[in-house]
């Protein structure tokens, strides 16, 4: 019984790892990013507090237009809702977490942010001033563009 239960786990584990381990080979042979990209990549400069940034694509998270180095998020505490919870948002001038962080997985909406979108930095990331370090022919959706 032990050793059905083992292979089930084993074999479950291996067949939801394949995909990352594909993905990692294609990526891996792609395309190789320059030395000299790799050796700068601490001077990139985080953006400085700033107005939200366009997003390319439906469902894309919003960016984090200000550095979080330093932000703490664990089970107990999230630092990002010392600025972005309902409670806090309209005197710190930031955006209020999402409605949609309050619904669990069969959309029950919830009396507080659900554990599956509490940890902010899953999703969002704070934008760069930096060039991609490999090239690609990456476009914004045409519906998310002005005038379109």
């Amino acid at each position: 019984m032990m050793n059905r239960v083992l292979t089930a786990l084993l074999t479950t584990l291996l067949i939801c790892s394949l995909p990352f381990i594909a993905s990692a080979q294609i990526l891996e042979g792609a395309s190789e990013i320059p030395a000299e990209a790799k050796s700068q990549a601490d001077m990139f400069r985080i953006e400085r507090d700033q107005a939200p940034i366009a997003r390319n694509y439906l469902q894309q998270p919003p960016l984090i237009p200000h550095a979080v180095k330093g932000y703490t998020i664990t089970k107990n505490f999230n630092k990002c809702l010392d600025c972005h919870s309902w409670a806090r948002y309209s005197e710190t001038g930031a955006t209020k977490v999402s409605l949609t962080h309050f619904k669990d997985r069969e959309g029950k909406e919830l009396n507080s942010i659900s554990p599956l979108r509490y940890f902010c930095t899953q999703c969002h990331v704070p934008q760069y001033n930096a060039q991609p370090f490999v090239k690609n022919t990456f476009a914004p959706v045409t519906t998310m563009q002005k005038g379109k």
